[in-house]
């Protein structure tokens, strides 16, 4: 984010366009566009919905409207106009010509926030070809030097090539580079993933929406601390550590990139790879805000984009991966709402908790130790007593339940043993 941007004073718009349908309604909406504009350090001076009877091809809102918004920035001084919703690069430049100041949109301002919160190499190849993707439509409004023409040879460009068609080149050649660095990134992730899953302990994944609170869980789960604050997309970049569990020696806790609705397009492109860390986990624990009122709407979101990844069958809504529900934020209800909640989670499997005070921690762990151990099964092998080796990792990878002598075999002196496994260490024990 530039200096001029980052601690200026905003006027945020949130367009209510009559023909759309809204998962949201207007006011959540504009809750949310105000937290994004939070998010880059931004002072909000003003903010409002405007309904939008029919959306202008030039500015989007009707000319009376854009007058009205020139009025509100001179009178809360604003210098930056942010409009939660899709801009056309028309639309943009239009707005500013007429505004005389700043203006970015929904999609400009998520890729701002990760452009600044994304940490490693991984996460900013990502936010950089996003941000590409999202610049080659908007030359015309942002380059000063489009009207130039520069003549030079076959790598600089043809006689007479115009520095806008040449910029578009150098835009083109960068996204080719980023494209194959990242896909290089997807196959080393992938060698991860399949190394963790010949590992013998499970994977449980975090989802939820932005700001449900997934980054405050997973540090007080694992005494890590990893960027938890009161803002949206505080975590951008995946991160795993390992927790024990009632009855579970070891299992890989993972905070994942928090969703959000009208994600652009881009950046549900560039960050796939890091979603599908989530393909691979034995576990998803739902993270959701029970404070927000929107919490069912979030919700919605989160499925789709799980079914999005066919984690979830759009049609059914199930997953073959077991997905746990976690209601948090239960710090900020009143005790009714709390015994309301108590009630519905007993009936629905959810467990209620507040990540920030570490109430309800101890039944979260309880209830993912409960569904690990569900997945396990007994089974009785015989082995030669000289086959030291699958007998230690029966003993390192399982709970031995029975482990007795089973008279001579052609090798020798036989163990009878009943180990209880689950369907992970059940595959790998077949692969010894």
């Amino acid at each position: 984010m530039d200096e001029v941007t980052r601690g200026a004073r905003c006027l945020v718009l949130c367009p209510n366009v009559r023909s759309f349908s809204y998962d949201l309604d207007a006011q959540e909406r504009l809750a949310e566009a105000e937290g994004l504009a939070l998010a880059i350090g931004v002072i909000i001076a003003h903010s409002e919905v405007l309904p939008v009877r029919q959306m202008q091809p030039n500015t989007l809102f009707g000319s009376g409207q854009v007058e009205n918004i020139k009025i509100a920035c001179e009178q809360h001084e604003c210098e930056l106009v942010i409009v939660d919703g899709a801009l056309s690069p028309i639309q943009q430049r239009n707005l500013e010509d007429k505004l005389k100041r700043k203006v970015i949109d929904r999609t400009g301002l998520i890729l701002e926030i990760f452009g600044e919160r994304a940490a490693t190499a991984e996460g900013r190849l990502q936010v950089e070809l996003a941000h590409l993707d999202y610049q080659q439509s908007r030359l015309v409004r942002s380059w000063t030097h489009l009207e130039r023409q520069r003549g030079g040879f076959g790598f600089l460009g043809g006689p007479g090539e115009t520095q806008i068609e040449a910029d578009r080149r150098m835009i083109r050649q960068r996204m080719g580079r980023l494209r194959r660095e990242l896909e290089q990134v997807r196959k080393t992730r992938a060698l991860h993933r399949e190394r963790r899953g010949r590992a013998p302990w499970p994977v449980v994944a975090l989802v939820g929406y932005t700001n449900a609170g997934k980054s405050t869980l997973f540090n007080h789960l694992t005494g890590a601390e990893v960027m938890a604050e009161d803002l949206l997309f505080a975590t951008l970049d995946p991160t795993m550590r390992a927790i024990s569990l009632p009855g579970v020696e070891k299992a890989i806790l993972s905070d994942t990139v928090g969703f959000i609705s009208d994600l652009p397009t881009q950046l549900v492109a560039a960050f796939r790879a890091t979603l599908e860390e989530v393909t691979g986990a034995d576990i998803i624990c739902h993270v959701r805000d029970m404070a927000n009122p929107a919490h069912a709407a979030q919700k919605k979101q989160v499925m789709e984009v799980l079914a999005d990844l066919g984690v979830v069958d759009a049609e059914s809504g199930q997953s073959e991966i077991p997905i746990l529900e976690i209601w948090n934020k239960a710090d900020l209800l009143d005790e009714d709402r709390i015994a309301e909640l108590v009630e519905a989670a007993a009936g629905q499997g959810a467990v209620l908790v507040s990540a920030a005070k570490g109430t309800g921690l101890q039944a979260f762990e309880e209830q993912i130790a409960q569904i690990l151990t569900e997945q396990a099964s007994e089974v009785t092998v015989t082995l030669p007593v000289s086959d030291g080796r699958r007998i230690a990792w029966l003993h390192a990878h399982g709970e031995v339940l029975a482990d007795e002598d089973a008279g001579e075999g052609e090798d020798g002196p036989l163990r009878r043993m009943t180990v209880r496994l689950n369907p992970k260490e059940l595959g790998q024990y077949s692969t010894l």
